[in-house]
């Protein structure tokens, strides 16, 4: 019989650490906030009777964010089997908060005391036994970024998890409202495993979901009584909270004992200079314009020349001759080789700074040093009606502009969460580094990590300027930031190289699916007309592209080849390059096609260009998800038109004054 086992806990209390090691698979784990924004499921590994969910991190059961109503959400529909708690060991008292409220379900729990290395590290012992005693469930010790405990974890899965029953004594007046409720609970017909005083004490905070849930099966006679008595009982919420507080506090005095005192830990200490209100930001622009040093001029470059050439030689040359001993017919071997390996090879080559860029974005995340980017940006993110907590949707960005847009689920305030989701598409996702790469070696080689930063930096002020804009028509509420800062902890290699190749992978992925299909087309709309073969410039190809160019006249890239070009990269931004490589006949080197490009582009258009991709319509997968966060057309045909509308505006400002400069 299939169990179900809820994994739930704080943000970076270690979940999806916890759930790759019993799944086997392998979910994005980074060392801040706001990792897991929707429910993951598995099955543990070697053991097909127990259905892993991994749930979005919370700190309590408040509903007010969209991942803690996903999260509770599971909980009260779904009825796990097992509540699977992940704590932080090393932060017990706010973790414990949430632990009591899950415990109070009165469903099936285990808890897993997990950096329980980091405690140890701070001089802090923990009474495991006395704990247990107290939660009144299973407690195991691990470690689980390395695995540690994982055995013990899964001998609690055998042998059963007991039923919680804890049960905290609140004031008086809470607990006659209780004694009140629950006869009316049940008078409601409310039978379910999950704990009918805590259903009552939810209903006494005002929790949004449980009120709905409540509302929604039962008759209105017996809502009136309930709401009489929620009425009577001034400030429930926080005269619960409170008494949570004060047992965890007790708890904690009976259960932890710290050996010594540690004034200043080794975090504190590099933060006061990366935090420093002066030096924290220019540290922060410097460590990324360091990452752009490594990507394009010190190892990616080399990766990438020397996989272009393996791809122009040795591999097209191997496939050329396969077909000829197999007696292919002549228009499948042009098909092959100037279509399918020239349009896939245009981009694949770019898949060594790709990994680059991404392994060194994993280990700044894995550091812990991007909670503190959050913070440091939360100043400036003020002044546009949002707060730091928004930054970590936008640093996504870099990756994807796709998750980001769903990592909005982490902001509590909804008008928030549109208007940072309208920004996402500003950051220059990795789908673009191949268009920067491509064009920054054809005309800027010796700038060319300076011109790519100046790309992305510029694409952050665009996302600044629409959200300074926005927030004028978008009323925002003043948030309370609150953001954690993890310890910072030496990223594992094997961590970063998975986190590298799964990141690697999608854009291979693509590789393989988008832009094959897109080869194929591509190539057999530029050899026939309607009056059959013709050479390409006569071609469908042709036409389709030089019905859109005039519209980039001003900025001075008016051929043909860079309208179909921009056209595709509605599908996906990494086809303008495959694009240009059927178009312009380049064959299968990058090199050929880059040595092509001044003969059509100016360095003035060139630059135009760049800034154009960077800025007009996201690729249409983008575009869908915009559409299913907000929920809105409307919103999703604004960030359409008006991300075109800027980028030829941008382009062309950029093209005047290059024309002077270049």
């Amino acid at each position: 019989m299939t169990q179900t086992i809820a994994l739930v806990g704080n943000p970076n209390a270690g979940k999806t650490s916890l759930f790759n090691i019993l799944t086997g698979t392998r979910q994005y784990v980074g060392n801040w906030a706001g990792v897991t924004v929707e429910r993951k499921e598995g099955w543990v590994k070697g053991d097909k009777k127990w259905k892993m969910v991994d749930l979005p991190g919370i700190y309590s059961l408040s509903a007010q964010t969209l991942e803690e109503k996903i999260a509770l959400s599971f909980i009260l529909g779904d009825e796990p089997d097992v509540l699977l708690n992940i704590i932080d060991a090393s932060n017990l008292e706010r973790n414990l908060y949430f632990t009591v409220q899950l415990l109070e379900t009165g469903l099936p729990a285990i808890v897993s005391l997990n950096m329980i290395d980091v405690a140890e590290g701070r001089g802090l012992t923990i009474d495991k036994d006395y704990l247990e005693k107290a939660l009144g469930v299973p407690v195991v010790p691990m470690v689980a970024r390395k695995g540690k405990g994982k055995s013990t974890l899964l001998k609690r899965f055998d042998n059963g998890a007991r039923r919680a029953s804890l049960k905290i004594s609140y004031p008086d007046n809470i607990e006659q409202g209780l004694a009140s409720l629950l006869p009316l609970l049940n008078e409601a017909g409310w039978t379910s495993t999950i704990d009918t005083r805590w259903l009552a004490l939810m209903w006494l905070e005002g929790n949004e979901s449980v009120s709905t849930m409540v509302n929604e099966k039962t008759e209105r006679t017996i809502l009136e009584k309930m709401n009489e008595i929620r009425k009577a009982i001034p400030s429930a919420d926080n005269q619960i909270r409170q008494a949570r507080y004060e047992w965890v506090e007790r708890i904690l005095s009976e259960s932890v004992s710290k050996e010594r005192e540690e004034s200043k830990t080794w975090s504190d200490r590099v933060d006061s200079v990366l935090l420093h209100p002066l030096l924290g930001l220019p540290l922060f622009f410097m460590f990324m314009y360091l990452i752009f040093q490594i990507t394009f001029s010190w190892v990616g470059m080399a990766g990438s020349d020397l996989l272009d050439g393996w791809l122009s030689g040795p591999i097209s040359e191997g496939i050329q001759k396969a077909l000829v001993v197999m007696d292919s017919p002549a228009w499948f071997t042009r098909l092959m080789i100037e279509g399918v390996v020239a349009g896939m090879g245009a981009v694949l080559v770019f898949v060594p700074q790709i990994a680059i860029l991404f392994l060194c974005l994993s280990f700044l995340e894995d550091s812990g040093y991007m909670s503190r980017a959050a913070v440091l940006m939360d100043r400036f993110l003020r002044g546009i009606g949002l707060n730091g907590k928004a930054f970590i949707p936008l640093v996504l960005g870099f990756g994807c502009n796709v998750p980001a847009i769903m990592a909005t689920r982490t902001l509590e305030d909804e008008k928030s969460r549109l208007l940072t989701a309208l920004i996402s598409p500003f950051m220059s996702c990795s789908a673009r580094l191949s268009v920067y790469a491509l064009f920054v070696s054809a005309f800027f080689s010796a700038w060319q990590a300076e011109i790519v930063f100046l790309l992305y930096v510029f694409g952050i002020l665009m996302a600044i300027l629409t959200a300074f804009i926005l927030n004028r028509f978008i009323d925002t509420e003043d948030e309370l930031f609150v953001m954690e800062l993890p310890p910072y902890r030496t990223p594992m290699v094997v961590s970063l190289l998975l986190h590298t190749w799964d990141k690697s992978k999608g854009f291979v992925k693509k590789a393989g699916t988008i832009i094959f299909g897109m080869s194929v087309l591509l190539w057999f709309l530029g050899q026939y007309s309607w009056q059959g073969a013709v050479p390409m410039e006569d071609s469908f190809l042709a036409s389709i592209g030089g019905w859109v160019a005039p519209v980039f006249a001003p900025m001075g890239f008016d051929t043909w080849q860079s309208g179909v070009a921009l056209i595709t990269g509605f599908l996906a931004k990494e086809v303008v390059v495959a694009t240009m490589g059927v178009a312009y006949g380049a064959g299968t080197s990058v090199g050929t096609l880059a040595s092509l490009l001044p003969n059509t582009f100016t360095p003035a258009a060139a630059i135009s260009f760049l800034f154009f991709v960077l800025l007009y319509t996201p690729c249409v997968s983008t575009v869908m998800v915009l559409k299913k966060e907000t929920g809105s057309w409307k919103w999703m045909t604004f960030s359409i038109v008006y991300s075109f509308v800027l980028a030829w505006i941008v382009a062309w400002i950029v093209y005047v004054i290059a024309s002077w400069v270049l």
